[in-house]
């Protein structure tokens, strides 16, 4: 279940331009949260799609959201129904969809399959919702488990969910992200690599996660790009998958495109009729499941992905920029009738780097001389050096101008690399300053400038180690409840990628937020895990106590007051009889000792002294004894009867700890006892009140939990 956090944009309880309530958050991504909420005028339930505040004033990414909703005019059950985008007046822009009640397909896989038959239902309600969306050419790109949901849990009723990252295959349309790589490596096909993808593509994905779902674990992808791709180009492993769910899978999964499935449509075709409804065939026309055709042409767009694609294949990267484009040999084509001809440079490469070893550098081939003299100027200003040849080759007519773009923005970066071969790019590196990154990352999304090129792009964010003193500084900055650790940290700081986790105990829950967003700040591309505990301000107090006394060799011991058998767990169920001995240690013969019990619930009990027990002085307690002393201060009930100064207690049923004391102080702690029982704010209050008796130095604080279980 996912809980909220200080830092989403809305709270359960929020209510959005006076109509929708929030209840509950659904899920987080990396531009996006998804909240359920509920009209307050027709008490409607929908899901709600919001863009973070950083993205919500970023025009590009509104684009997004606005096709995105534009999916509202498919019209299947299969399909989750958009119906408005709105903005709320301090300015999040968010999206309203169908709340679709009901398991998504990753939670039967995380929880051990589903059946053949099963599937093969869930694969003829998918394909007729593939149906209708391809009809209007559009390619969702990123089916996967958990982008199907099952309403009600029955697979007849599958929903296709998030077209975040659809695209629209009508000729000249704009997409949603651009044809670049999209998707989940697990389940993308091998085409959607290198940016091409078309409904083929939705059909390998089905494919894919209806095999995984069976077989109840996530595919197999690779630990580099390499790996992924070799991969990608075998047939899945459909061993032991019976027929005819194995024969459809395979033809589904197909590496080779042309050797799939065409449509969504022929695949409705080669069901049986018991696994199918009804089949959307067109944008107005419905056939029932009975006389559904076996297509053999495809409804799809028509833009079919080239078997081979030389040059880098997309595979990583926070964006991948794969533009439809024809190159060109261009820069060099008519220098033969003016001037020497160049060299023709195959591959055409280019690199550039910079920021962590030293100086910039630039090596490969430009174009012409115009290009080569610009970028060498602009290295030397950075301080290093440039190595250019001029040649010819496979070049778009705007590679001249996209590389020094390149470069440029790369120039801002901490650490940077920018290598281009032919029309293909690929930048990586690291910024410190979250803001810059952002920037650099929009630049180089720049599709007018970069419009004959496809690439990837990957900046990380910084610092590349993180000290663990900086994060120990944050932690005692913002410490209200005792200290605060770090746990296992690395030696030599925190690399990218690594987790922080953070230990303790806190005040509220808006400490926890103040703690998440100081070391948001510095964390750049780490996991900050905050297992912090929130207690109450008394509680903080007493955590202040123990943390502020050292411990000393007073050992409690726990038994069963019944028959006085040692319970060394310190465990009790509810309505057993607990028995409690202090240990005083031999070296220690004077002084005077303070014993408390505080439950679970917030009260304290004094057991030594009290009214009716006010001896605590440990030489009066030892009696001339120079050995180890055990001092009963809870009894069992037979052993407590008849004698008013012996306490004697059940434990309740509340679960969890209570913390037994003992203060070793050079005088009594307070000039007066203190009732039998008391408040936990009471009793801190005294602590650290003038109540406190003013000689009484307090040598030692020991304490040990015992522990109500079920």
């Amino acid at each position: 279940m996912i809980t909220s956090r200080p830092s989403d944009t809305f709270q359960p309880g929020d209510v959005l331009n006076t109509t929708y309530r929030i209840e509950k958050i659904l899920g987080r991504g990396g531009t996006s949260e998804v909240y359920r909420a509920r009209s307050e005028i027709n008490d409607r339930v929908v899901a709600l799609k919001v863009l973070s505040s950083e993205f919500s004033i970023n025009d590009d990414y509104l684009a997004l959201m606005k096709r995105e909703e534009e999916i509202r005019d498919v019209l299947h059950d299969a399909v989750v129904r958009y119906s408005e985008i709105s903005r709320t007046p301090d300015g999040h822009v968010y999206l309203l969809m169908d709340y679709v009640q009901g398991p998504s397909l990753d939670e039967k896989l995380k929880s051990g399959g589903m059946s053949a038959d099963d599937l093969m239902v869930i694969a003829g309600r998918v394909c007729e919702g593939l149906v209708a969306i391809h009809a209007r050419n559009i390619v969702h790109r990123d089916l996967s488990p958990d982008n199907i949901l099952l309403r009600g849990g029955e697979p007849g009723e599958a929903v296709i969910i998030d077209f975040g990252i659809a695209k629209d295959a009508n000729p000249g349309a704009a997409t949603i992200v651009g044809n670049e790589f999209a998707g989940k490596y697990a389940y993308a096909a091998p085409e959607q690599l290198s940016g091409n993808s078309d409904a083929r593509s939705d059909i390998y994905a089905l494919g894919a996660l209806l095999l995984a779902t069976f077989r109840g674990k996530s595919p197999i992808v690779g630990k580099n790009p390499m790996e992924v791709i070799e991969i990608k180009a075998k047939p899945l492993d459909t061993e032991g998958v019976p027929e005819p769910f194995r024969s459809l899978l395979d033809k589904m999964t197909h590496p080779d495109p042309e050797d799939r499935f065409q449509s969504a449509q022929d695949v409705l075709g080669d069901l049986a009729p018991q696994f199918l409804g009804t089949v959307v065939v067109g944008q107005n026309s419905i056939i029932p499941k009975a006389s559904a055709p076996k297509s053999s042409q495809s409804s799809a767009p028509e833009t079919k992905p080239r078997k081979k694609r030389s040059g880098i294949f997309a595979v990583l990267g926070l964006v991948v920029l794969l533009l439809a484009g024809a190159g060109a040999y261009v820069s060099g084509a008519l220098d033969g009738f003016i001037t020497p001809p160049m060299q023709v440079a195959d591959p055409y490469i280019l690199i550039a780097e910079g920021g962590r070893d030293g100086s910039p550098n630039v090596t490969g081939y430009v174009p012409n001389e115009i290009t080569k003299s610009a970028l060498e100027a602009k290295i030397a200003d950075a301080g290093g050096v440039a190595e250019l040849n001029l040649a010819s080759g496979n070049i778009h007519d705007n590679w001249a101008v996209g590389v020094q773009y390149l470069i440029e923005n790369a120039l801002a970066l901490d650490e940077w690399r920018v290598s281009v071969e032919g029309n293909t790019f690929r930048v990586s590196g690291l910024s410190n300053d979250a803001q810059l990154r952002d920037i650099v990352l929009s630049n180089l999304q720049n599709r007018e400038i970069l419009g004959g090129f496809s690439g990837s792009i990957e900046v990380l964010l910084g610092p590349r180690i993180l000290s663990t003193s900086s994060v120990e500084q944050i932690l005692q900055n913002v410490a209200d409840c005792g200290s605060l650790s770090q746990s296992n940290p690395p030696d030599g700081g925190y690399p990218i990628g690594s987790s922080i986790i953070i230990t303790g105990k806190l005040s509220s829950t808006q400490t926890r937020g103040r703690l998440f967003d100081a070391l948001d700040a510095v964390a750049g591309d780490r996991k900050i895990l905050i297992g912090a505990d929130v207690l109450s301000t008394d509680e903080c107090h007493m955590g202040g106590f123990l943390s502020r006394y050292a411990t000393g060799d007073f050992q409690i011991i726990f038994s069963n007051g019944l028959d006085n058998s040692i319970v060394p767990s310190g465990q009790f169920a509810p309505g057993q009889n607990p028995a409690i001995d202090v240990v005083i240690p031999a070296s220690v013969v004077d002084g005077f000792i303070w014993v408390s019990i505080v439950d679970v619930s917030g009260n304290v009990f004094h057991l030594l002294p009290n009214t009716n027990r006010k001896e605590n002085s440990i030489a009066n307690l030892r009696n001339g004894s120079l050995e180890q002393l055990d001092v009963r201060v809870a009894y069992g009930f037979r052993e407590a009867t008849g004698d008013s100064s012996k306490i004697a207690f059940n434990v309740d049923n509340t679960l969890g700890e209570s913390k037994i004391l003992i203060f070793h102080s050079s005088a009594q702690l307070f000039e007066n006892l203190r009732p039998v029982s008391e408040s936990l704010a009471s009793f801190t209050e005294a602590l650290s009140s003038e109540a406190l008796n003013s000689s009484a130095q307090i040598h030692s604080l020991d304490h040990r939990d015992l522990i109500t279980i079920q």
